[in-house]
């Protein structure tokens, strides 16, 4: 049984404790930043495949005690890095704190470093190369008050990087946020969804990916190919399952609209990009003018402020007038808002009935809910035949 811990967004914790759970994963444990699980090597490449909301996957190589970085050299040289991976593979280290005691964080990944390569240099007669912008291998040491944890990444590139993704608009929402914000807001097929201002397409896709079935690690590679250890038969038919569960595109009650033609045309790439276009219903319009495009569901955006685009005062303006829009014309529905404004139930006019905080990067965030209470405000309007939503 090895260990692992995958990182996420934070605010998102419990939601990868319960997909991790759902896949096998055993002794979770869900801490600030991510979840630590246990299982099979094999859990790791299930789990880098199919998790919507993990950042990374890490495996725990070995850890000690220290009070000096030289303890900390010590103990990463006590580990046989030629058992994980090959003297060809060039590493990367990267070290990380919590109330550490240690004066540079610089100078212990230089000791790591040093250590990993120390014991190539002894058990081959040579080391890896470093390589801190494409690594094939990268080391992370992970530090508290008094003990040193080293793992190994079995993902690679980061987990929100699903391949994807053609070009992203401005401020991009992360994919594996997304993911969990539609986790958050309970949403699942048939239940309509729609993004009113959804920029170049990432609620929408992920959307798509849930609802048919695709798992988010099919089109790229992942760091465990590297290691040593790497079972390639049994990662070929963990993603031949995969592939074969995997839903045709067809149309889905999940609706994106844009007043930006140009954002539009990024949102259609990306969904061509997946094979998803189909799944999609797509329109050019402001969400100040236009009504629900189906029955009562889910709405989730991301919208403009003040670290993205828009000054103050036009955001001060634009979000009573949002409010107003919501109220007005989308009874019965419910609304999930992403903001880092943390003035916006004041300047929406909308009483929230939850707050979740959440990190987009390193931006904290909230995700408020709005429920439009069906009956006491004007009922939505019901599509007239011919005004379905356009591609």
């Amino acid at each position: 049984m090895e260990k692992f811990f995958a990182s996420c967004p934070r605010g998102l914790e419990p939601v990868l404790g319960a997909e991790l759970a759902a896949l096998g994963a055993a002794q979770v444990e869900i801490v600030d930043g991510g979840v630590a699980f246990s299982g099979a090597l094999a859990l790791c490449y299930a789990v880098n495949l199919e998790s919507r909301v993990a950042s990374r996957v890490l495996w725990r190589v070995g850890g000690a005690g220290y009070r000096s970085e030289e303890d900390i050299y010590r103990a990463a040289r006590a580990l046989p890095w030629p058992r994980f991976f090959d003297v060809s593979r060039s590493i990367r280290v990267n070290v990380s704190a919590i109330k550490s005691p240690v004066k540079s964080l610089e100078f212990v990944t230089l000791r790591v470093k040093d250590a990993a390569c120390d014991v190539f240099r002894e058990a081959r007669g040579t080391r890896p190369d470093v390589d801190t912008q494409s690594p094939d291998v990268r080391i992370h040491a992970f530090l508290t008050r008094d003990e040193v944890t080293f793992y190994l990444d079995t993902s690679g590139e980061a987990l929100f990087r699903r391949g994807w993704r053609t070009v992203a608009g401005e401020a991009p929402l992360r994919e594996n946020l997304a993911a969990g914000i539609l986790r958050l807001a309970g949403w699942s097929a048939p239940t309509p969804l729609l993004d009113p201002m959804c920029g170049s397409g990432t609620f929408l896709v992920e959307a798509a990916m849930m609802a048919l079935d695709v798992a988010p690690g099919l089109d790229r590679a992942f760091g465990f190919e590297r290691l040593a250890r790497y079972d390639s038969r049994a990662w070929q038919e963990l993603r031949e399952k995969a592939l074969t569960r995997r839903k045709a595109a067809a149309p889905l009650p999940i609706y994106g609209r844009d007043k930006s033609g140009d954002a539009l045309a990024l949102a259609r790439e990306n969904l061509a990009k997946t094979g998803l276009t189909d799944a999609v219903q797509l329109k050019q319009m402001d969400i100040l003018d236009g009504g629900p495009p189906a029955e009562p569901g889910i709405i989730v955006m991301n919208p403009p402020y003040g670290e993205r685009v828009g000054g103050k005062d036009d955001l001060a303006a634009f979000y009573p007038r949002l409010g107003d829009a919501l109220k007005q014309r989308y009874a019965g529905w419910t609304a999930y808002v992403l903001s880092a404004d943390m003035g916006l139930p004041k300047l929406i006019g909308l009483k929230t009935s939850r707050r979740t905080p959440l990190y987009n990067g390193a931006l904290e965030c909230r995700l408020f809910e709005y429920r439009m209470v069906a009956g006491s405000l004007r009922p939505a309007r019901e599509p007239r035949p011919g005004n379905a939503e356009s591609r």
